[in-house]
């Protein structure tokens, strides 16, 4: 268990009236009581105090922490004032009275939804010469951008991958154009920032946006994604430059033979022993593998001797070829011998076990069954139903992901529990999403889905928040207990109200 004990400030606490303490923070006394504690719960922040009113302020803080993190972490008081308290104080060795940094209620949830993650983006020292916008001050620094000369405003959110790739490199440019432009930042992705994502046209992660006495004029895009790229294009901003349209793979020197519908029989019957990869030229996995099948192809397309050679299909051009051989997910790897599907080789993927492959062919290892086929109380959905399914669950974790994913891998088993767990639960669904199959690719790309395993949150359809929380059966089950919780208190409120 993971603990982080954070130290009650005397010297900067008034003395409060008793605040009314969340049942949600578990007050411990007993050292037997405080391992077990530790022992049982995932991630556990306790706070010792001095004595039972010198850390009100912090409680107040804390129970909110609490609510929010529901079911994937715990807050644990010790009173070091009382008797049994006091000795156990002394045995952690905790002496409340020092003093130390603040505590904020942002940063400590982040802390317990991931321990050893990233700090947040505003408390990163590195970050300090981006300004970073919280709701009230949207307008202000837009304006105070202008005045200053003019900035470059980056629309984040927490958990987005090439948002955090990107940090560092907004941060350095922040720090290198000091003095001569503003560069500031702001998480958007919560639902209350919706009408600010539609007035300027936000619609991924991140997005930057360009403002100007106060008014935005443009948005960076396609200009390079270096520090210097920023920090040369707020010399002269300009609007986004044009996409330069990706060269198909079939027009470069490729030493790969590019098949067509009406030429791929002809080919099979020339080439007695050929490996033909069906790909989408938007698919990142095909984009990886094609420098290797390129690779692979000059040695076995160019050699006298070669026992076979090396072929490609776009199946998104070509798809009467694709829906043939009932082409599903790409990249798919398939050998024909004398005219004749053979095998379907997933394992496929390097130059080296291309080459190992032909010359000594053989059939691959029986495949696993794939978690859409067994039997669960996950939903699996797709493009056609996604829409549909969800509208009618007031709950919905979805998990979207691709099958070879390691990490995937990892959270199926304790994702499926959780969904057993509440399966008696009509307004609760847990639900998994293939994005390599089909149609699914361009659902999972809407969804903002920019890494697998991803997890997102709806209610009623309606996207809510991402879920960064605990990939064990007590993370997902506990952020569903939360919610459940919620709507059972919301019911007791409108009760006491009649």
């Amino acid at each position: 268990a993971l603990c982080l004990c954070v130290f009650h400030q005397l010297w900067l606490l008034p003395v409060l009236d008793t605040v009314k303490v969340s049942p949600l923070i578990e007050k411990v006394s007993d050292h037997k009581d405080f391992k077990k504690l530790l022992r049982t719960r995932t991630n556990v922040l306790v706070l010792y105090t001095k004595t039972a009113t010198s850390g009100d302020s912090h409680l107040k803080l804390l129970s909110d922490v609490a609510q929010t993190v529901k079911g994937q972490g715990t807050i644990a008081w010790v009173n070091c004032g009382d008797s049994e308290g006091r000795k156990l104080c002394k045995k952690v060795k905790v002496d409340p009275s020092s003093k130390r940094g603040g505590i904020f209620v942002d940063s400590m949830v982040a802390f317990l939804k991931d321990p050893s993650g990233p700090p947040l983006w505003e408390e990163n020292p590195e970050a300090k010469d981006v300004i970073h916008i919280e709701t009230e001050k949207v307008t202000l620094v837009t304006n105070e951008v202008s005045v200053i000369t003019s900035g470059l405003f980056c629309v984040a959110v927490a958990g987005c991958g090439v948002c955090k790739r990107m940090q560092p490199i907004f941060q350095q440019a922040a720090t290198e154009t000091k003095g001569k432009y503003v560069l500031a930042g702001m998480n958007v992705h919560p639902a209350e920032f919706d009408g600010l994502k539609q007035e300027y046209n936000v619609k991924g992660y991140p997005t930057f946006c360009y403002f100007e006495k106060g008014k935005f004029l443009h948005h960076y895009e396609n200009y390079g994604a270096t520090a210097k790229d920023i920090a040369d294009w707020m010399k002269n901003p300009q609007p986004p430059q044009p996409k330069t349209p990706e060269v198909p793979w079939s027009e470069t020197d490729s030493p790969v033979f590019h098949l067509t519908d009406e030429s791929f029989d002809s080919f099979l019957e020339e080439h007695p022993a050929a490996l033909v990869m069906f790909y989408a030229p938007w698919c990142g996995h095909c984009k990886k593998m094609k420098p290797e099948y390129d690779d692979a192809a000059e040695i076995l397309n160019k050699g006298t001797d070669s026992p076979g050679v090396l072929a490609a299909v776009d199946a998104t051009v070509h798809k009467a070829v694709g829906d043939r051989f009932k082409i599903s997910g790409f990249p798919t790897v398939k050998y024909f011998e004398k005219g004749e599907e053979k095998y379907t080789l997933p394992q496929l993927r390097s130059k080296d076990k291309i080459i190992e492959f032909l010359h000594n062919p053989q059939a691959p290892p029986p495949p696993e069954q794939s978690w859409e086929d067994k039997p669960s109380s996950v939903s699996h959905l797709g493009s056609e139903d996604f829409r549909e399914a969800l509208k009618k669950k007031k709950h919905a974790l979805v998990m979207f992901y691709a099958p070879w994913c390691p990490h995937c891998k990892n959270a199926v088993p304790h994702f499926t529990t959780a969904a057993d767990l509440f399966k008696e639960d009509r307004k609760i669904v847990y639900a998994a999403v293939d994005c390599t199959k089909g149609q699914n690719h361009e659902l999972c790309k809407q969804e903002g889905v920019e890494g697998y395993p991803t997890f997102n949150y709806y209610n009623y359809g309606k996207f809510v928040e991402r879920y960064n929380g605990d990939r064990g059966e007590v993370g997902f089950t506990g952020f569903m207990r939360s919610l459940r919780g919620r709507d059972q208190e919301k019911v007791v409120k409108r009760k006491e109200e009649l």
